[in-house]
């Protein structure tokens, strides 16, 4: 018995749809991986904000890895849970020696440019599938980052000039 015959999404859909959550699972995990180094090593101006901040993401990453995961098998695929696999397949880059304020808020703003984009493509292919749960999901996700684009940009380019 398979959960995609009573969700009314044809096989064909779905794998397409897997196949884009597994991209978006193998990008999630190095952000989250880079989030927590970023976490751990910052250091100088702004530590006590940003220390925090950083946790609070990859807090939140970690519950996006589970529930792109869950989805996954949802839709009758496999998700990848060894780390070598995420690598091979992910096209965010892993971050070392971030540990200034300004480097470690630059790098998640280029992350989140890139995952935003990549849940965008996914988000189209779940449309395209009349899947509007994953939709729904990663409809959800654009709207967080976007908005924590904005207060990371606001963060770091503020002019207290005025």
């Amino acid at each position: 018995m398979k959960t995609l015959n009573y969700i009314n999404i044809n096989e064909n859909s779905a794998n397409a749809v897997v196949n884009s959550l597994n991209q978006l699972l193998a990008d999630f995990q190095v952000h989250y991986t880079n989030l927590r180094g970023i976490h751990w090593h910052i250091q100088g101006r702004g530590f006590f904000i940003l220390h925090e901040k950083f946790e609070s993401l990859y807090d939140g990453m970690a519950a996006k890895i589970d529930e792109v995961a869950e989805r996954i098998l949802m839709l009758g695929g496999v998700p990848e849970n060894r780390f070598s696999e995420y690598l091979k397949v992910a096209k965010l880059p892993e971050a070392t020696g971030i540990t200034c304020g300004d480097g470690a808020v630059k790098h998640v703003l280029d992350s989140y440019k890139y995952l935003i984009a990549l849940e965008k493509e996914a988000l189209k292919v779940a449309e395209e599938a009349h899947d509007v749960v994953t939709a729904d999901m990663l409809t959800g996700y654009i709207a967080e980052q976007e908005k924590m684009v904005w207060m990371l940009v606001a963060f770091s380019t503020h002019n207290c000039n005025k």
